[in-house]
């Protein structure tokens, strides 16, 4: 069974450590800081590196990887679309990787960014489990550098597709603003805003409100949620115009977002 464990980093960062206790090998998802990683690594010192998956070329996602690789002799993998540094195998979308004995399929999510990845599967024969960077976050997505709304909004449509029970772990403490957000789209929304107390609870302990599962974003994360007629009225309304599409409603509430306050 793989045991995966937050290890925070900067302000609101999270770098995912997956554990293989059979073989004390373990691997890590989006180091943008090589402190934490190596604090665990000293702590646990019968533990070894063997990989470093990076979904995105972002330096807070990849600023620690040249240097765990140089103390480690971890092996590097990332978005074959994207330059991550000390890469040593380029990830496809639709291929499989074996991580720490089980398999990973590799999801290509533009939007983000253009080469941007999430790697999906079932390691411990539980719920399938997603890591998708900056794509889907808890109750929101990301912000629009290299993609456009149509291409984020068809990147979620399909993480969306995946099993309702998947454990969703994104890479950032976010949801509260999301939350924030999602609740002036639907206020009516009563998963919603059950969502918010529990995540509040949360975070009084400074404890993780992840990982999120997809079923719980289906409920209540607006940017999967646009053929909702709330949603749809509320952005035709801001829009001052008829929307034609999903992805069309998708555009307007992420531009809505980018200017929340």
């Amino acid at each position: 069974m793989i045991q995966i464990t937050a290890l925070p980093a900067f302000t609101d960062n999270y770098i995912w450590l997956l554990q293989d206790a059979p073989s004390r090998r373990c691997a890590v998802v989006d180091p943008g800081d090589s402190a934490p990683v190596l604090a665990w690594l000293e702590a646990n010192p019968d533990w070894q590196l063997s990989d470093i998956l990076v979904t995105h070329h972002h330096h807070d996602h990849t600023g620690g990887v040249a240097d765990l690789k140089q103390r480690t002799g971890a092996r590097v993998l990332g978005p074959a679309l994207e330059n991550i540094p000390a890469c040593d195998v380029a990830l496809d979308d639709g291929q499989s990787i074996a991580i720490l004995g089980h398999d990973w399929q590799v999801l290509h999510v533009p939007g983000h960014t253009a080469g941007h990845i999430a790697l999906f599967g079932e390691p411990d024969g539980g719920a399938p489990v997603l890591f998708c960077g900056d794509t889907l976050f808890a109750a929101g997505c990301g912000r629009l550098f290299e993609g456009t709304a149509e291409q984020m909004h068809n990147s979620l449509q399909r993480l969306a597709s995946l099993p309702a029970r998947t454990r969703v772990y994104c890479t950032h403490e976010y949801t509260l603003s999301n939350l924030h957000f999602a609740l002036a789209v639907e206020s009516d929304n009563v998963a919603l805003q059950q969502r918010q107390v529990e995540a509040l609870a949360l975070r009084e302990r400074n404890l993780p409100t992840l990982p999120s599962t997809l079923g719980l974003e289906l409920a209540t994360n607006p940017f999967l949620r646009v053929n909702e007629a709330t949603i749809r009225a509320q952005c035709a309304e801001r829009a001052e115009k008829t929307l034609a599409s999903p992805s069309a409603v998708f555009a307007v509430l992420r531009s809505w977002k980018d200017n929340f306050r």
